[in-house]
């Protein structure tokens, strides 16, 4: 009877294990697939953009002009297709990520760079250049990011007393982001009629104007930065267990936590420095990546190619498919309000059952 009983608890355990272990590979297969599908259309659109436009070229004649200094399509594809179809890869890979990484990181859906106050540290920054110091371009961009970078610290410092928050650093955040952005409004309201336009042209998040020379230290970062979080996803999972449980585990948790913010935060900087502050990429990419692939896993390369996606595709909404020509960020913008408010409706609900 004995052996009987042992032999049975012996088969149920081991059930047990080849279930999860199963599990776990079917939603290991399952995000594989999604992610070459997500690439498939993120691959799909870019090629879209370079192809149609004012004028609307054929493969091989982008492919010709790609390849030649001087013709009458090299000057569209080269100059003005091509930085912006790359920026929009980039900047939603870099978005999609770092907004993914804060929501994974703190477990809270509203923790986005864009709602708790990260970009608005690199907008005031570039607006007080264009409309206070009159800089050129690449000195607003650099501006942007290092003001970025100053503000999160700064966030990330205002949210330790007594301890690391979650809550703590997102309400700092949500907190900081009202106070400069109503400095941004303040300069809005002082400066001249003929620099406004500019700075509301950044502020609204533009693909318009990006430059090839800006692409490369957008891609190095990205490129850097994304591999350093992908390689930290690991940790990341136990952190999301607990912090008694990381500890256990053996995850030096200040230390990760740490760099993961950081890489974040260049992310965010360096890809707002460029396009501006693009609405609710961040905030879209993760819940949207999470829906597709399924929970219990961070979903990271996935929500990065979602970001590529609702760029790419934002951006050919606001071009072409509406009767004015809006900046990309007006139409991501119009994507997250809805979830927002469906997302602090179904926070409320929460609380008040609790």
């Amino acid at each position: 009877m004995k052996e009987t009983t042992l032999q049975t608890s012996k088969n149920v355990s081991f059930d047990g294990i080849s279930n999860v272990e199963a599990g776990y590979h079917r939603r290991q297969r399952k995000s594989i697939v999604v992610s070459l599908v997500l690439l498939a259309i993120a691959l799909v659109l870019a090629a879209v953009m370079m192809l149609y436009g004012n004028t609307i070229y054929t493969p091989s004649e982008v492919w010709d002009a790609l390849k030649e200094v001087e013709g009458s399509a090299v000057f569209t594809v080269k100059t003005l297709r091509l930085p912006r179809m790359l920026t929009a890869i980039l900047a939603g890979f870099a978005f999609g990520m770092a907004g993914n990484t804060f929501q994974q990181l703190l477990g809270n859906p509203l923790a986005s760079p864009d709602i708790i106050g990260v970009t608005s540290g690199a907008s005031v920054a570039a607006v007080f250049g264009i409309l206070v110091l009159k800089l050129p371009t690449g000195i607003v961009s650099l501006l942007a990011v290092v003001s970025g970078l100053f503000v999160s610290c700064l966030i990330y410092v205002l949210s330790q007393g007594g301890g690391f928050s979650n809550a703590r650093l997102i309400l700092t955040g949500i907190g900081m982001q009202a106070f400069l952005n109503a400095i941004i409004s303040w300069l809005l309201l002082k400066a001249s009629e003929y620099d406004v336009a500019n700075a509301l042209r950044w502020l609204s998040g533009s693909l318009n104007g990006v430059k090839l020379s800006e692409v490369l230290p957008l891609a190095i970062v990205v490129g850097v930065a994304g591999c350093g979080i992908l390689l930290l996803n690991r940790q990341l999972t136990m952190l999301q267990m607990g912090e008694s449980h990381a500890i256990t585990l053996g995850v030096k948790s200040k230390r990760i936590r740490l760099i993961l913010i950081l890489l974040s935060l260049l992310l965010v900087a360096f890809a707002t420095s460029v396009t501006g502050p693009i609405a609710s990429v961040a905030f879209l990419a993760g819940p949207i990546a999470s829906r597709l692939c399924g929970g219990g896993r961070t979903n990271m390369l996935s929500s990065a190619l979602v970001g590529s996606v609702l760029v790419l595709a934002s951006d050919l909404i606001g071009q072409f498919a509406l009767p004015s020509r809006y900046p990309v960020g007006v139409v991501t913008g119009i994507l997250g309000a809805p979830y927002l408010i469906f997302l602090l409706l179904r926070m409320n609900k929460k609380s008040e059952h609790v």
